[in-house]
Formats: C-alpha cells, structure tokens, sequence
C-alpha cells in the first residue's frame, strides 16, 4: 500500500450536475470526494434540464427531491405538455406527450420536472458538502497519473496558472464532452460524428399573452426560417430558443445554424421562434454540436468517466444528464464497498459492464428523436424504432458479476411494468407501510443491501444478517411482510416475482441482485454463495 499523502479516497474531475451528484451518491456511503472544477461559481445562463423519474427517484433516496421539486415550482410550470407548433403564435402541428407525467403513478413514487442548472446545482452542492465533500474552484486538469493503488492529479489555476497536485485513490472524470481526463486516457468516442452545429439563445421577452390557457413544457418549433424547441420558465418572461437548423432544409447550410451569431442574427431567430413582433432582450448563447457518440470504454485502471465524457447524444428526450447521473449512481457504492474492503477490487469492472449498454440505448434513442422531430431534413434511415420513454428511464437493465440471473436474456431493456422483480432490473416500486407511515418501497433502498421476504419467507432474513455479518460486515437491512413492513394491496410478491415463501435481495442502487421464488432448505448457505458472488469475492 502507498504511503503518499490522500487528499481524499475520491476525486472528481468536474463540478457540474454529474460530478456534484457523484459526490453526494459518494457522501451517501461514507466517502469524501475532492471535486476540482474549472468554473468558479455557477453559470450565469438559466440551462434547464428536464429530469426523468428515475433520477428523482435517486435525487429522493439522497433526500433531495422536496428540496429539488421546490426549486423547479420556483422556476416552471409543472405537467405540461411536449408538442410541436408552427411558433409560439402558430398553430399546433402535433401533439408528443400530452402531459409530462402521464402515466407516472403507477411506476414511481416521484413526478417528471424541469429545473435550471443554476437551480440545481447549489443543492447538490450543498447536500455533498454537507456530508464531508470538498469543492475547488477554478482548476482545470492538466494531467492524470495511477499506478497499483492512487491517482494524481495536475490542475492549473485558471487565473494564476500555478499547478497543484491531488492524490485519491480512484478519480471520477466527469468534465464534459471535452473531457480532458477521456483524452488523457486515450479513450476514443464510437458514433456518427458531427451532424449539426447548433445554438440556445436564452432571452428575455414577454409572451404571456400567446401561453394563456396553455400549460406546454416543451414546444418544438418548425417552420421556414427554423427548427428547434422553445422552453419558457414559469413566468412567461425568459426563456431558451434551442436552433438546429436554419432556412432550406435541403441546402447543406441549413444544419449549421451556429454559422451566424450576430445579435441581429440572433433576434431575426426569436422572432421566428416567437411568431409576433415584441421587444426581445438576448442574455447569452451558446454553441453546441449535435452528436451521438459513446466512449468505447468507461474505466481505465482506477480512472472512470461519466455524463458527457462518456456518451454524446442530442437533446430531444433530455436524456443526457440524466444518463450521467445514473452513471455516478451505479458507480458511488461499487467504490465505497471496495474502499471498505468489503467488495472485491473486480466489483469496479462491472460499472462499464453495467452502464455502457443503457448508455448507448439512451444514445440511439436520443438520435432516433432528434432525427424523426428536429431533423427530418437529413432524410435518416440509420435510426433505431423509438422505444417508451419508460423503457429508458426505468426499465433498462443490467448484466454483470454482480447479478445474478435466471436465464441467458440478454436484453437491454424492458417495460417496467413487466420486469417483476428479475435481476438486473429496477426494483418496482408499491406503496406499503413501514412504521404505521405510507412508504414507497423504494424508499427502503439506498444505505446498503436489502432483503425483502414474503410474507411466509421467515427464514430469509435472519439468513440474510448471518450472510452479511460473514460477508465482513456488509451493510444489509431484512424485512419480512407481515412482520417489520405491511402490504395493504398485498401486491409485493407478485410485484417481484415470487411465491409467499420467496426473498429478493436489492443493491444499493435499487437494482435486483437475486431472487429466489420459493423458500429454499438452507437459506444461509444460499445467502452466503449469492454475496460472494454479487460483492465479486
């Protein structure tokens, strides 16, 4: 083992949503990360994000999400719908999802929103450093360097250009679509390269007039002068104008819409977006290219990238961040568990194993969106058929060591409603009762393992606590229904798949790890085989 100075057992390479959500999923089990980010302070453009159940139901488990749902009431409006419009005056062209959380109740116990990142990004904060995280600001990565047991990192000072050294035991690069940590580590992007240069123009200007008795979250614009989308903030004063393309679309100019960026330009833009004559006050734009690539490979050694360092994909669906959220969701209590000794070093492998096929799904769908509602101009016929927004948000699934399946499916993803519990997939949420209070059941994940038995599993779980103690005191939870939890619908066994005898064990991350449907003869001899496998031991 290395004598050198830690500054912290992690360090993080990049400061925004998913390198601060990193940090706090770390903070969850009890590791301090380091954060360097080049930016000093947040962004003073309003960039929103549309945040999917999913990573609410992760945001919640932190105990973030009521703080979270009340900044985004703060800023927007929320239900609303995702449609296509001539212009913010125009008429409908067509209807995509007529209310942002259609459908939810059944799958989560959380609600779709939309929130700034400038919103966002001081709760994480907050919620990171509050746990015993560290954030420097102003440092740019210059150079990464490991060997058996550590990492070093170089930064720059921004202003000073002075160099410091950070030494962790595993670094998370999570700097962005031009990450530095990727390219030091020789790691190449697989996909179709560019397809467009795009521009958001945020502005101030008031269209209250044109939203009256309209409640619309997303709306695309197409008409001659432009493709993109528009998204208000809950006032009707401000906004952003997302530009794909520009003019003729059978011109090859038409998909370079970053091409001209004059204010005059700019302002010609928003009035075609808006659709009627009214003052407009532009506070920024910028620049960004419509890619949808994925790294072709997310760990080298103890160096993992995340978020945009790790896959590209267009906007249409707001599946970006989210994906890199999860990504640092999976990977938080992997590292914590091998820090503690208690998973072996070959648990780390199985977050590429595990993350990269739903990245590139989510990559693929994200391009089959962009290119049948934003660009249909590029006549595109290498798109995959659309899937349900739940099937990417909630129903991806998972194959890896530290799974243990029922059979040699390999899919990547499936309708939530119809996963019941196998491994690799999402733990279903129901609502039961724990404590004589109404609770999801997702709410009983994310502090360590939990062993969830049937009604009629009383075996399981003092089986589960003797295989966690002998695991080398692995942080597991047992409950039993009709005993420490109710089932007043008496829904949880068909919900997971197993008989009234039957047990399911869930990861940390919420993920099924094994099942058994029926009760076993010796259940802490099958315990004790299942966390030696699950922890890679």
């Amino acid at each position: 083992m290395t004598t050198k100075n830690i500054d912290a057992p992690v360090l993080i390479a990049g400061g925004g949503l998913v390198g601060l959500s990193a940090a706090m999923f770390l903070a969850q089990h009890g590791v301090a990360a380091l954060v360097i980010e080049r930016l000093r302070g947040v962004s003073a453009l309003p960039r929103a994000a549309h945040f999917h159940l999913r990573t609410l139901e992760m945001f919640r488990s932190a105990g973030i999400e009521d703080e979270v749902r009340a900044q985004s009431e703060k800023e927007f409006m929320p239900e609303g719908a995702i449609v296509a419009l001539e212009s913010l005056a125009g008429k409908q062209i067509a209807a995509f999802i007529p209310s942002l959380n259609e459908g939810v109740e059944a799958l989560s116990p959380c609600r779709r929103l939309f929130i700034t990142q400038p919103g966002l990004e001081p709760i994480l904060r907050t919620r990171a450093e509050r746990a015993g995280a560290r954030v420097v600001d102003g440092l740019e990565v210059i150079g990464v360097d490991q060997d058996d047991d550590s990492v070093t990192v170089v930064a720059r000072d921004i202003d000073s250009r002075s160099e410091r050294r950070f030494i962790g035991r595993f670094l998370l690069g999570a700097d962005g679509a031009h990450s530095r940590v990727r390219e030091l580590l020789n790691i190449p992007f697989d996909g179709r390269g560019v397809f467009s240069n795009s521009i958001t123009i945020y502005f101030h200007a008031d269209v209250a007039r044109l939203m009256e008795g309209r409640n619309l979250s997303v709306m695309y614009i197409v008409n001659p002068a432009l493709s993109g989308f528009i998204r208000l903030e809950r006032d009707n004063q401000s906004g952003f104008l997302v530009v794909n393309t520009v003019g003729d679309t059978s011109k090859p100019e038409a998909a370079n819409a970053a091409a001209d960026t004059s204010e005059k330009r700019l302002l010609e833009l928003l009035r075609a977006g808006i659709g009627v004559e009214c003052p407009v006050k532009i506070d920024g734009v910028a620049r960004w290219r419509s890619v949808s690539d994925i790294a072709r490979h997310f760990q080298v050694g103890r160096v993992f990238i995340a978020g945009d360092a790790a896959h590209l994909m267009p906007p249409n669906g707001g599946f970006g961040g989210n994906t890199g959220i999860a990504d640092a969701h999976n990977l938080a209590w992997k590292i914590a568990l091998v820090l503690s000794g208690v998973a072996g070093p070959q648990m780390l492998a199985t977050y590429e194993q595990e993350r990269r096929p739903p990245g590139k799904l989510t990559v693929e769908q994200a391009y089959t969106r962009y290119v049948t509602r934003s660009a249909t101009y590029l006549g595109a016929k290498d798109y995959e058929p659309q899937v349900n927004d739940f099937n990417i948000e909630l129903g991806y699934l998972y194959h890896s060591p530290a799974i243990i399946e029922e059979g040699d499916d390999t899919a990547v993803h499936a309708d939530p409603r119809e996963t019941l519990g196998r491994p690799g997939s999402r733990a279903p949420h129901l609502w039961i009762e724990k404590d004589g209070k109404r609770v999801s059941t997702l709410d009983l994940f994310g502090a360590g393992f939990t062993l969830l038995a049937a009604i009629e599993g009383a075996g399981w779980c003092a089986a589960g606590r003797e295989a966690a103690n002998a695991a080398g005191g692995l942080p597991l939870k047992a409950y039993r229904f009709g005993q420490e939890l109710r089932d007043p619908e008496n829904g949880f066994a068909a919900a997971y798949g197993i008989t009234a005898t039957g047990a399911v064990l869930v990861r940390p991350d919420g993920f099924i790890a094994w099942r058994a449907k029926s009760s076993e003869a010796k259940p802490q001899d099958t315990l004790k085989s299942v966390l030696a496998r699950v922890l890679c031991n």
